[in-house]
């Protein structure tokens, strides 16, 4: 079975940028070992992207910070987390969960069988979003999510959403 690594939007602003927290800080070095024991062509790196129309969408009404602009340094991936990743595949995704993603990924499965790893950020909202996306598209396909390695908007969501992952039978390790 071949293993893929999903790595969420490990972006600048994410980590220490307009939306940064010190949870994520501390993941980086951990998402940096995960992401090793992977070949990069096993690698998908998601990036949020935003334009600059960002506030007048309706995730920008809701959530009205500006992050993840395409093309700025707060959209880069953490610049340690994109040099251990190589040759990986980007994915840019205008929402939360990525139907991209998951297309790819359910084009690599036809092919032949694939263990899914997710790890990044946010865990209550992009982490979970693309793991249920995951499961609901390729529900036979094992899933599991690195609980070391992703952080949340605060720690306790960040338990909730590995809870409802739980509940969806997505495989959770190191809590």
């Amino acid at each position: 079975m071949r293993k893929i690594l999903v790595v969420v939007d490990m972006q600048n602003d994410f980590i220490d940028g307009s939306l940064g927290t010190k949870e994520a800080q501390a993941i980086v070095p951990k998402v940096v070992e995960k992401i090793r024991e992977y070949d990069p062509w096993n690698i998908y790196l998601t990036r949020d992207t935003h334009y600059e129309n960002y506030l007048d969408t309706q995730e920008g009404r809701n959530l009205p910070v500006v992050h993840c602009v395409e093309g700025t340094d707060g959209w880069q991936v953490r610049e340690e987390i994109a040099e251990a990743a190589g040759k990986a595949t980007y994915v840019d995704k205008p929402s939360f969960g990525s139907s991209k993603l998951a297309g790819m990924l359910m084009t690599e499965r036809a092919q032949e069988a694939l263990e899914i790893e997710l790890v990044g950020l946010c865990t209550d909202i992009c982490v979970v979003s693309n793991a249920l996306l995951l499961k609901a598209a390729m529900p036979e396909a094992p899933i599991t999510v690195d609980a070391s390695c992703c952080a949340g908007v605060t720690p306790e969501r960040h338990k909730t959403a590995l809870e409802t992952m739980k509940s969806c039978q997505i495989r959770i390790i190191n809590e």
